[in-house]
């Protein structure tokens, strides 16, 4: 070789060095999985296998309280003065107008009625005294487990940016949702799962309004994007190996595709989507094996089949996700979300025409399986690393919405979010609406606040977690967000 090039390695010489360099990077990896590495070194390991694997687990800013994240998203916009938002008032003055509404506050400005009285009955409960209503006499039986924000609200009086909003902090499409920027900032503790899940409703009412992108990864990289479970049939496509293809085979198939896949990453370094599908083909070859397990409820006791009441129709729906929720976090997964509710009005939590029979069938569906995951999350030992959060995208007015049985309008202005587990403090209230559930009115609490909350539980500052695209570095809470310290145990 001319001396003037005899720094430069021949191409056999390269393609050793950097076969035994990935080796030595997948091998270190996998020590400092089982613990056998020094701290350095596993720190050092951590980084490299960032690179080999995207969802490998990855250190919190700080010492979390929690581990992973359920989401129980009431879609529709849950009343929070007919559920968890006591106000007298609303009786008080039931039928009179409200001197001074902006007609096109809520979605229809040419049905406004005059304030109504919940149609549901309030009692408090538990040592916390916790004001509830009659739509959940089983979940009302942990509300000191439960830490309760009155005071969140919403920029927008829309379903689908309201939507946006709630799950990616921005009121139009195109950002990532919390749950990719939960596994972009921790990766995930299961190797044969997806990190984030997504389950809608399954009775055939559809998808929430905004489709998958409340759950799209935005400009992360493709592998952090929810894995949505199908409403019917088999949870995931394609779960099962084809009868004509052994496990050998298959193997084969898929070490020539990451070969190739990997030449081809070599020759475009800043193509990041690369890397999520390479990850994407081994995880779909690791589920295989793990999903199937995952999902078999029939392995669950005839005493856990009743407690989340599979075999009641009311709510077997709602039951078999809440179960699986539990059963995805106990192996692992790192964020689940579960939608109440559909596509249109009545078809969710929409309650535009008659609000009593709306939420007394969406509470009828949920009531039990939301208070037996609790129970259940409780009894594993699981609540004290697993948060629980449940909201919808916005509240309800307090005013009537005039139809032949009067329901409630959209309300930007004030919505309730209740938190569990994960280190939260039980049987706290946080914040006020005003006297009549109008507008929050005491520690308003923003969405922005409400995901930095959620990211602080977890252990990741919401200014630090950020991801540079054309220049700018952004963020789940944009330039905005604080931490309710408040409910934080």
């Amino acid at each position: 070789m001319n001396d003037r090039y005899s720094h430069v390695a021949d191409r056999r010489t390269f393609l050793a060095r950097a076969g035994q360099g990935i080796g030595m990077l997948a091998l270190a990896d996998l020590l400092a999985g089982d613990g056998l590495l020094a701290p350095s070194a596993a720190a050092a390991a951590t980084a490299g296998s960032r690179s080999l694997n995207p969802l490998a687990p990855q250190p919190p800013h700080f010492a979390a309280k929690a581990k992973s994240v359920i989401w129980l998203f009431m879609n529709g916009g849950q009343s929070h003065v007919d559920t968890w938002d006591y106000k007298p008032e609303l009786a008080k003055r039931d039928g009179k107008e409200l001197e001074g509404y902006d007609k096109n506050t809520g979605f229809f400005a040419n049905a406004v009625g005059g304030l109504m009285k919940s149609p549901f009955t309030f009692k408090q409960h538990g040592e916390s005294g916790a004001w509830a209503s009659d739509l959940f006499p089983n979940l009302s039986a942990h509300v000191d487990d439960m830490a309760f924000i009155h005071s969140c609200y919403t920029q927008t009086n829309n379903h689908s940016p309201a939507l946006f909003q709630i799950n990616t902090g921005m009121s139009r499409m195109g950002f990532p949702c919390i749950g990719s920027w939960t596994t972009y900032g921790l990766g995930s503790e299961s190797k044969n799962l997806p990190a984030f899940v997504v389950m809608y409703d399954t009775l055939g009412r559809g998808l929430p309004k905004g489709y998958a992108s409340n759950w799209s990864a935005g400009f992360l990289p493709g592998v952090y994007q929810g894995t949505a479970l199908n409403a019917q049939g088999a949870p995931i496509d394609n779960m099962n190996r084809s009868q004509t293809m052994s496990d050998a085979d298959q193997r084969r198939q898929l070490d020539l595709l990451a070969k190739l896949n990997a030449k081809h990453q070599a020759a475009h370094p800043g193509e990041q989507e690369l890397a999520a599908r390479i990850e994407s083909f081994e995880l779909a070859y690791r589920m295989q094996t793990a999903a199937p397990e995952a999902f078999d409820l029939e392995s669950e006791s005839a005493e856990t089949r009743k407690l989340y009441g599979l075999d009641e129709k009311r709510c077997s729906h709602f039951a078999k996700q809440a179960l699986t929720a539990r059963r995805l976090v106990e192996r692992g997964v790192r964020f689940v979300q579960v939608y109440s509710g559909g596509m249109e009005n009545q078809l969710s939590w929409d309650g535009h025409n008659d609000i009593e029979g709306n939420h007394r069938g969406f509470a009828n569906e949920t009531d039990q399986p939301i208070a037996a995951l609790l129970t259940d999350l409780k009894n594993r030992g699981l609540l004290e690393s697993t948060l629980v959060v449940c909201c919808g995208e916005f509240g309800r007015l307090p005013i009537a919405q005039k139809s032949a049985k009067p329901g409630r309008d959209h309300n930007p202005h004030a919505f309730t979010a209740w938190f569990a587990g994960g280190g939260v403090k039980g049987g706290t209230h946080y914040g006020e609406t005003d006297e009549i559930g109008f507008k929050a009115a005491v520690n308003r609490v923003s969405v922005n606040d409400l995901h930095a909350t959620i990211l602080a539980l977890l252990g990741l500052d919401h200014l630090k977690l950020t991801f540079r695209l054309n220049g700018r570095d952004f963020r789940l809470t944009d330039v905005a967000g604080n931490v309710v310290k408040e409910i934080i145990a």
